[in-house]
């Protein structure tokens, strides 16, 4: 309490932060449940769950053959995988501890570090559900193979880094309007669910039903992975070039944001609601 804390070099301040958004990242981790390796093995089930879903749903309907030539299995998996880290990084940024919350008194804590915190959280359980997933149909299904990883994990950074950017925007408008927010989150959440474009190729839309699509980065996302995971898909109606700078102009928007907000936080928002 009483202790006076001398200025530190920049090394010193580094590795501050780092240990601040380690123990922040842990503490989200354990929000799901007490227990890491379960929180984690919970998101996998979950992953699972909707992947099987979509299997067994192409297979009723009969569509599976107008996905890409290949392994139907992995082409639902390209998609849902980058959704679902999408999708919950957002959740994640949003539900962050904000100006006005009582872990703010805790220097130095702040809103950055519980922001990136986060966000570097739900990428871990996302990656390590991907990675556990991939390695369990590997070996008791059939051998995966995909043509470039390295490109196919730079599609999954960028819709990461645009969930990100999509949630840093409502962070910062959710202390003014936390019910619209919460309902603008869920429906965005709703909407990708077919505007994602997970559950078709982009190639095979005729042009009138892509414009209803290519405004969103996810689609450009998922459908950029997909040609770096199957040799035979050259995606010609989608871009890596635009989900970055919509995920950069998000990000310089929700930061420029959420530095307006935190200046005019105030205990007694909340009171009132």
């Amino acid at each position: 309490m009483f202790e006076q804390s001398g200025p530190k070099t920049s090394l010193q301040s580094a590795i501050t932060i780092a240990e601040l958004v380690y123990h922040s990242i842990v503490r989200m981790v354990r929000k799901t449940h007490g227990n890491a390796v379960m929180s984690i093995l919970l998101n996998m089930m979950q992953t699972a769950i909707f992947v099987l879903a979509f299997f067994f749903m192409f297979s009723l309907l009969g569509l599976k053959g107008a996905a890409i030539r290949g392994d139907f299995l992995l082409y639902i998996m390209s998609g849902i995988f980058l959704f679902m880290t999408h999708t919950k990084t957002m959740g994640a940024v949003v539900g962050s501890e904000g100006p006005s919350s009582p872990m703010m008194k805790h220097a130095p804590m702040n809103t950055a570090i519980a922001i990136l915190a986060a966000a570097l959280g739900t990428l871990y359980i996302q990656v390590l559900s991907l990675l556990g997933i991939l390695f369990i149909y590997h070996v008791a299904f059939t051998p995966v193979v995909i043509e470039d990883p390295m490109g196919a994990l730079a599609m999954l950074m960028l819709a990461w880094f645009t969930g990100l950017g999509i949630g840093l925007i409502l962070l910062a408008i959710k202390p003014w309007f936390p019910t619209f927010v919460g309902i603008l989150n869920t429906i965005y959440a709703r909407v990708n669910m077919i505007a994602s474009g997970k559950m078709f190729a982009a190639n095979t839309l005729p042009s009138f039903m892509l414009n209803m699509f290519d405004w969103n980065p996810l689609f450009h996302t998922i459908d950029q992975a997909r040609g770096f995971t199957f040799i035979n898909y050259v995606p010609r109606n989608s871009s890596a070039d635009y989900p970055l700078i919509v995920g950069l102009v998000l990000l310089m928007l929700g930061l420029m944001g959420e530095f307006y907000t935190r200046r005019q936080a105030s205990l007694s928002w909340s009171s009132r609601r």
